[in-house]
């Protein structure tokens, strides 16, 4: 059977709740490998993930027969659930916060976009950040 082809990228990013610093390196080696999994399984690819304590990009390729709101829900989900019923204690907190930032990405793009994405840590140190790939919600007054 043929199969369309496709190159469709998506630049996700999502925060922790109320942005609080959560993401520990202990729960990025997990979670990550996670993410990536739930893509897979999703038929989908993870090109590129990072983040800080407080938010996570995802560069994905992702298949046709998935919505971007179910990707990033299954993406979120599954990581969420690893968390807070496998890795931290139940006297821990973990919790995504429910907003999504999305961003179609150009096939031209994705080397600069995994760039961006692999090197956060150092682009949140350096405070060069690209403002519109951070933003995880809209604002009531911009409408976008």
């Amino acid at each position: 059977m043929r199969a369309p082809y496709t190159q469709l990228y998506l630049h996700c990013v999502w925060s922790t709740w109320d942005r609080l610093p959560l993401l520990t390196p202990k729960l990025e080696a997990a979670l990550y490998p996670a993410i990536m999994e739930k893509c897979k399984e999703l038929k989908s690819e993870v090109i590129a993930i990072g983040g800080i304590q407080d938010h996570t990009h995802v560069l994905v390729r992702f298949h046709t027969t998935i919505s971007v709101a179910e990707l990033v829900k299954e993406m979120k989900g599954s990581s969420s659930h690893l968390a807070t019923h496998q890795i931290i204690g139940k006297d821990d907190f973990f919790k995504w916060q429910g907003a999504y930032g999305a961003f179609t990405v150009s096939k031209r793009h994705v080397k600069v976009a995994t760039e961006y994405i692999v090197n956060q840590k150092k682009h949140h140190a350096e405070n060069n950040l690209w403002d519109e790939f951070e933003r995880t919600e809209t604002t009531e007054s911009s409408g976008d």
